[in-house]
């Protein structure tokens, strides 16, 4: 499981004022225990400061790197910020997220990722908005892929996000996102999905339990990565079970090793 560490991100308050005033040791210890958590890749965001958020986001990559020896999860939809912070990046390959199926955005982030030679997220969506069905979503996911692949880019190195919308606001939208994953595995088996898995549980009560439930549910679809808070021990406990139930943690050492550690309860 790819975990993108989810907590640097400019609309958390406490972030949010540690990036207005550049403290530095808030920054630092954010990425520090999410990394010591779990986390593979460490995202950052800057996108609350709209009118400098190059500058931000440049700032975020040293703090972030001098702190850990950990890759980018760099998110912005905006190209001049995330060129900015690729200039700045000297810790392995960065993720950016993310490129979507609309031709502006995708024109103008497809260059960075041939460029820099970056893994992308790609979003499940195109000029005419975010598809109701898993059906259209797939189709998209499906045009991104071709798309990107035929332009240099490795299938290793595209994660498709389904688009996951909150249970909350259409009781339908979990069996959508599991659906477009579940297809999306089957026909391009060696892409990876990822989403932002705690969008399903947005506006409800109790969401660590929705968030929980929700990415045992899309580990078994075929997710591979998941932008999380690697801090909620419950939520990697979950992952480092369902990867032992999916037979993909040979004969249970991680998890045998986790219990070793301690970090099972």
């Amino acid at each position: 499981m790819i975990i993108i560490g989810e907590k640097i991100n400019s609309s958390i308050k406490e972030v949010h004022s540690a990036i207005a005033q550049m403290d530095e040791l808030v920054i630092a210890n954010l990425a520090k225990t999410q990394f010591e958590a779990g986390a593979n890749y460490i995202d950052i965001n800057a996108g609350v400061f709209e009118k400098d958020e190059p500058e931000k986001l440049a700032w975020l990559t040293e703090v972030v790197q001098t702190a850990v020896n950990a890759p980018l999860s760099i998110d912005s939809p905006n190209p001049v910020a995330i060129e900015k912070a690729l200039k700045h990046n000297r810790n392995g390959t960065p993720i950016i997220n993310s490129i979507s199926y609309e031709k502006e955005r995708f024109n103008s982030i497809l260059p960075l990722v041939l460029e820099y030679k970056t893994r992308v997220i790609a979003l499940c969506m195109d000029d005419s908005g975010m598809p109701e069905t898993a059906e259209k979503r797939v189709k998209i996911a499906g045009s991104l892929i071709n798309d990107l692949t035929q332009k240099g880019v490795a299938s290793d190195d595209i994660f498709i996000d389904p688009m996951v919308q909150p249970i909350g606001t259409g009781s339908h939208f979990g069996v959508v996102a599991l659906e477009t994953m579940r297809e999306v595995k089957r026909l391009f088996p060696e892409v990876h999905i990822a989403c932002g898995l705690s969008n399903i549980s947005y506006g409800l009560p109790s969401r660590k339990y929705i968030n929980q439930a929700f990415l045992v549910a899309a580990m078994a679809a075929g997710m591979d990565g998941a932008i999380l808070n690697p801090l909620d021990n419950q939520l990697m406990i979950s992952i480092w079970a369902t990867e032992a139930l999916l037979g993909k943690d040979e004969y249970c050492l991680n998890y045998i090793s986790k219990s070793r550690e301690g970090k099972l309860g």
